[in-house]
């Protein structure tokens, strides 16, 4: 055979083996890629227990107060969040009439705004305001849909309604007009992910939950609270942070939520831990008489021992719902066992 076939003959085998070589791993490494993504959410067979779930909330209307409810109250948990019946978390939001979001960051008196549930509704109570019900089946006819956005991720929401309008403008704003009442019409999440958390691997797209800040579920540990009132004149309470859940630890731990990558409460109900919790000024306002912290507590002292690589400091955990099911206060609370 001629040298030059042979050289042509060999290096085009050369690059026939090569590209084998380079697809199987390619193939490979998809392989492992794949491998990886189907088993990051993998739910832990074996769990520890680490405390009970001492107190839930429910904030049915977004930065307003939470829903009094029976010690033994059962809750439901799934994709959309936690509720009781047709009650959901953070069902409710109130915009203004350019269609843009309050909250008590700005208004620290809507954490006066009182829900409180009926058979098919709620009831809406305020500092010298008259009661206000809402009937769910109001929401079930056609309404005005409104474009908005949280943080910047936008969301469509229906409005309730001009009395709720009315309401709502008169209390927060001393005026008869200037916001609306929102209601969030969907079975499931439809927000994207908010861009500050995206870089987080365990994140979905559905733990947006309905107009939750960032996920539908967040969990507050009180012995993480304790440890920082230690360094607080004045001492905040966990309803502060707004968690859905407050966990009482069997032994005194802060901050043992900052390792834990998966939690079950009770024996069904599962959650992946998604992101750490960063904190606004929300919790310098007293839940009770809705004033700010005149020295900006707790959140500057939070930033002297909580920023970590954060643009604000860390407190608590966000939440994804992996395995829905009933809870109710005095669960056992489990993490993975290593």
């Amino acid at each position: 055979m001629d040298p030059k076939s042979i050289s042509s003959s060999w290096g085009l085998s050369n690059k026939i083996l090569i590209g084998m070589s380079v697809g199987v791993v390619v193939a490979g490494g998809a392989g492992y890629l794949i491998y990886r993504h189907l088993h990051r959410d993998l739910m832990p067979e074996k769990w520890r227990r680490v405390g009970t779930l001492q107190k839930i909330h429910i904030f049915p209307v977004k930065s307003c107060a939470p829903l009094p409810v029976a010690s033994d109250q059962e809750y439901d948990c799934d994709i959309l969040g936690i509720g009781i019946g047709n009650v959901r978390d953070r069902k409710f939001m109130i915009i203004t009439n350019n269609n843009e979001m309050i909250t008590a960051r700005g208004y620290p008196h809507m954490l006066l705004i009182q829900p409180k549930q009926l058979p098919n509704g709620l009831v809406f109570s305020a500092p010298g305001m008259p009661d206000l019900e809402l009937d769910f089946k109001e929401l079930v006819t056609l309404s005005e849909a409104v474009h908005t956005s949280i943080f910047g991720v936008t969301v469509d929401a229906m409005v309730c309604g001009t009395r709720f309008d009315k309401w709502f403008s008169k209390f927060i704003l001393k005026k008869d007009s200037g916001l609306k009442l929102v209601y969030y019409p969907y079975p499931v999440p439809v927000r994207a992910t908010s861009p500050e958390l995206k870089h987080m691997p365990f994140l979905r797209q559905e733990d947006s939950g309905t107009f939750n800040d960032a996920t539908s579920y967040m969990m507050m540990n009180q012995s993480s609270i304790d440890d920082l009132n230690t360094r607080l004149k004045r001492p905040v309470d966990a309803q502060q942070f707004r968690g859905n859940f407050d966990l009482k630890m069997d032994v005194d731990e802060p901050y043992a939520e900052d390792h834990w990558q998966w939690i079950r409460i009770g024996d069904e109900t599962v959650f992946r831990v998604v992101a750490p919790c960063t904190r606004c000024i929300l919790p310098n306002i007293n839940v009770n008489t809705a004033e700010r912290d005149v020295d900006g507590e707790p959140l500057k002292t939070l930033r002297s021992y909580r920023l970590f690589d954060y643009p604000s400091p860390a407190l608590g955990i966000h939440l994804g719902i992996r395995r829905q099911g009933i809870i109710k206060a005095n669960d056992v609370v489990y993490v993975e066992a290593k």
